[in-house]
C-alpha cells in the first residue's frame, strides 16, 4: 500500500545540509520514503493526504537520553535557580531511587517518556544505563531500555558510588558489568569528568567496551576542559557528548575526525552553565548534533523543539543549522543512515508542523506545532485525525 502525501509547503530533507523544498510531495512505501520531489511531477499512489500547505520534517533523532530511573529532583533544580552550583553530584540520588524502584516502575516511566518525545516528534531515540551502578541493577537497565529502542547505551561509567574505590569501581565497570551488560547493548559510554572518571580510568572503560563489539560515546567536557574529547577522538568514539569546555585543539580534533559533537543545551539551561559555542564548531568544520539529555536531575526535558530553539537563541545556530542537527546530525551520532533525513529508502518518519515553515521551531518556543507524527510509514500521533484523513487518490 503507496501514500501519497501532498500539499506540502514546506519540505526540509536534511539529506543535503538541511535542503529545503517548496511546493513538494513524497510517496510512502512499506515503511519507508519511495519517491520525493514536486507536486507537479507527484506519481499514483493508493491513498493521498493533503496537508494544506503545512511544513514536512524528519522525526527528530535523539541521540543522548537518561530514561531508565526512578525519582524526583525537582528540589535539586529549585536550589540551583536560587543559586547553588551544579557539580553533578545529585547522580548519586537518582541511583538510590533507581535501585529501589521494581522493574515495572521503571517500565513505566520510560514508556512515558518515549510516548512524550514521539508526541513531539522524536521518532529515533538513544536510552542510556548509568542509574544502577550495580551490576544487576545496570542490566536490568539496559533490558527494560532494549523493550523501547535498539539503540541502547552501558553507561555503567556514570559516577562512582559512594563509598567505592574508583580504580576498583573501573574495573569492575570495564570487567564483570561488561560482561552482564554487553547482550543487552549497542553502545558503551564513559562520563569523563572531574569527579567522575579521568582519563586513564576512561580509556580502560572503553578500551574493553570496544573488544566486547560496542560502539563508543563519551561524555566529555561539560563541567571544565579535560581529556575527554581528545579520548572521544582517539578512539574513535561516534560521539563526543556535551562539548561545553573546548579548547582549541579539541575544536580541531572534532573538526578532524568523524567524531560528532552532540550539544545539549538544555543541561546549560537547566543548570545555569554556559552554552556551547555551536557556531565554533560548525565554523571549524565539525560535525554536530543536539540531543535532550533527558534525565531527572540536569535536563529534564524531552523536547527536541526546545533544544532547537535554545540552540539558536544561545549558540549561535541559525534555525536550519539547528533542525538539521537535530535530525540527522543526531543520526550521524548514531551512526545511522536510515533516520533523520527524508530521502528515497529512508525510514519514512516525518513530523507535519502546523506552521508553513520549519523555523517557527524557534520562532514560537514553548508552542506545541506538532500535527502529525509518522514513524515508520504509519501515524502514530496526530492532532489531524479529526480534520484530514487518508483517503483513495483520484489523480
Amino acid at each position: 500500500m503507496s501514500l501519497l502525501i501532498d500539499g506540502i509547503g514546506e519540505l526540509f530533507t536534511a539529506d543535503d545540509e538541511g535542503t529545503v523544498h517548496y511546493d513538494a510531495a513524497l510517496v510512502i512505501e512499506d515503511g519507508k520514503i519511495a519517491w520525493v520531489g514536486h507536486r507537479l511531477n507527484r506519481p499514483a499512489a493508493d491513498e493521498y493526504l493533503d496537508l494544506d500547505n503545512r511544513a514536512v520534517i524528519p522525526g527528530f533523532v535523539d541521540s543522548h537520553a537518561h530514561l531508565v530511573f526512578a525519582g524526583d529532583r525537582s528540589g535539586e533544580f529549585d536550589a540551583r535557580m536560587r543559586g547553588e552550583p551544579y557539580d553533578g553530584g545529585g547522580i548519586r540520588t537518582t541511583v538510590t531511587a533507581t535501585r529501589q524502584a521494581s522493574d515495572e516502575r521503571l517500565r513505566e516511566n520510560c514508556a512515558r517518556l518515549t510516548a512524550e518525545m514521539l508526541r513531539q516528534g522524536t521518532t529515533t531515540v538513544e536510552i542510556k544505563s548509568g542509574y544502577g551502578l550495580t551490576v544487576e541493577d545496570e542490566a536490568r537497565s539496559l533490558r527494560i531500555a532494549r523493550e523501547f529502542t535498539a539503540e541502547t547505551t552501558y553507561l555503567g561509567a556514570h559516577t562512582v558510588p559512594s563509598g567505592t574505590d574508583p580504580d576498583e569501581y573501573t574495573a569492575l565497570a570495564a570487567g564483570p558489568m561488561l560482561d552482564a551488560c554487553a547482550p543487552h547493548a549497542k553502545w558503551a559510554d564513559v562520563f569523563c569528568e572531574r569527579g567522575a572518571f579521568d582519563g586513564d580510568q576512561a580509556r580502560a572503560v572503553l578500551t574493553a567496551s570496544a573488544k566486547a563489539g560496542l560502539g563508543l560515546r563519551v561524555h566529555a567536557n561539560q563541567l571544565t576542559e579535560g581529556p575527554g574529547v581528545k579520548l572521544a577522538v582517539e578512539v574513535g568514539a561516534a560521539s563526543a557528548d556535551h562539548c561545553t569546555h573546548l579548547t582549541g585543539a579539541d575544536v580541531d580534533a572534532l573538526a578532524n575526525s568523524s567524531t560528532v559533537a552532540t550539544l545539549l543545551p538544555g543541561a546549560e539551561f537547566s543548570t545555569r552553565s554556559p552554552y556551547p559555542d555551536a557556531r565554533r564548531l560548525l565554523d571549524a568544520g565539525a560535525r554536530v548534533a543536539l540531543a535532550t539529555d533527558c534525565n531527572p536531575g540536569s535536563s529534564y526535558t524531552s523536547s527536541m523543539a526546545f533544544c532547537i530553539a535554545l540552540a539558536v537563541r544561545e549558540m549561535g545556530m541559525t534555525p536550519a543549522e539547528a533542525l538539521e542537527a537535530a535530525t540527522a546530525g543526531g543520526a550521524d551520532a548514531l551512526r545511522r543512515t536510515d533516520v533523520g533525513r527524508i530521502a528515497v529508502g529512508a525510514r519514512a518518519d516525518l513530523v507535519v508542523l502546523d506552521a508553513p515553515s520549519f523555523v517557527h521551531l524557534a520562532y514560537r518556543p514553548g508552542t506545541p506545532l506538532t500535527h502529525a507524527v509518522v514513524h515508520g510509514g504509519s501515524v502514530v500521533s496526530s492532532s489531524a485525525a479529526k480534520s484530514s484523513a487518508a483517503k483513495s487518490s483520484a489523480e
